[in-house]
């Protein structure tokens, strides 16, 4: 991170004697010094962190939220996902190009979707716990980095003169990256419930059903072709019985009606169900380590965008598996 002598950071009375001048030299290696330390600090609190909110009985605590309004949010959010995705694929391969910066900026304002209440919860809680330790703060935009570099600052100040560091700059950058990384982290989990629902179904289907169901879609042709059979079976004119055995070898083909139906409502199950999900499955990711890594990743670009001024650089691939595997379920279901 590199500021001129001129900038906020520095000495701002002219009448300082030149031996008495900051270099930018030391500017610079005090706010890597501090930079560092915050956030070897922070990654010291990841493990307790997550002991608390993804392990159970803290794994409640963060989801029961999804109780209420997030019912009807996250369904759309799983259905607004794939349009998210895909104008995020548009500005990495338009990013810079000339003559393309409409199509950047059209895809730019694509929202990511809804927020919900277990999302916010869980992004007040990694800035409040994860980013500022619980401490409190005088003003609302207050953040624990900007206390570390102060303290950096100011002792390398000290050293040259009484005059105290400006510290406003550091809150100018701070804050936009900060709430920019909380919102990708949101978007992972929306991802993550995305994943979670095409374990889910694959493991239904090969235990259930014997059938290889890669997501709800597959999952739905298949509880489609069984109401079929059962209804064919039913109306059969030597009798069910007869019917099912005959059924069984020469199945039936769901009218297009059937199997829309049958498919709504299973995604719909399965959106109920996503929000819900992180009960079950944020302990079992963080087990795994998931959690960890992720939380990790988030710090790890939160510092480099801090330390080499770069802008918003943490982009988990989360979301874009996701829509691998919702592509892959379509073309195992026929849809295209």
């Amino acid at each position: 991170m590199t500021f001129p002598m001129n900038s906020a950071c520095s000495p701002t009375k002219t009448d300082t004697p030149p031996d008495h001048n900051v270099s930018e030299a030391e500017i610079e290696q005090a706010i890597h010094s501090g930079t560092e330390r915050y956030f070897d600090d922070c990654r010291a609190r990841v493990p307790a962190f997550i002991d608390r909110h993804f392990h159970y009985p803290g794994a409640w605590a963060t989801n029961r939220m999804a109780l209420g309004w997030d019912m009807l949010r996250a369904p759309i959010n799983l259905l607004w996902a794939p349009i998210y995705a895909l104008a995020c694929l548009v500005k990495i391969l338009v990013r810079n190009r000339a003559g393309l910066g409409w199509l950047y900026r059209l895809a730019d304002r694509v929202p990511a979707g809804f927020t919900t209440r277990v999302q916010a919860h869980i992004s007040t809680l990694i800035q409040e716990e994860l980013l500022n330790n619980g401490q409190p703060t005088s003003r609302p935009d207050e953040n624990l980095l900007e206390s570390y570099l102060i303290e950096a600052l100011e002792a390398v100040y000290a050293r040259h003169s009484s005059e105290a560091a400006d510290h406003q700059q550091f809150i100018k950058l701070i804050e936009p990256l900060v709430a920019d990384a909380l919102s990708q982290y949101r978007i992972t989990r929306t991802a993550s419930a995305d994943i979670t629902n095409s374990i889910s179904c694959t493991v239904l289907g090969a235990f259930a059903f014997q059938k290889f169901t890669p997501g709800g879609i597959g999952l739905g042709v298949v509880l489609a072709s069984i109401l079929a059979k059962t209804m064919a079976a039913r109306d059969f004119i030597l009798g069910e019985t007869i019917g099912g055995w005959y059924y069984s070898v020469f199945p039936p083909e769901p009218s297009l009606a059937t199997t829309v139906s049958v498919m709504i409502a299973v995604m719909a199950a399965l959106s109920a169900f996503a929000a819900l999900s992180g009960v079950i499955f944020d302990p079992v990711q963080a087990a795994t380590g998931l959690h960890r890594r992720r939380l990790n990743k988030l710090l790890k670009h939160l510092q480099q965008d801090v330390t080499l001024s770069t802008q918003s650089s943490f982009r988990p691939k989360d979301q874009y598996v996701a829509r691998i595997l919702d592509t892959f379920d379509m073309i195992r279901s026929g849809l295209i």
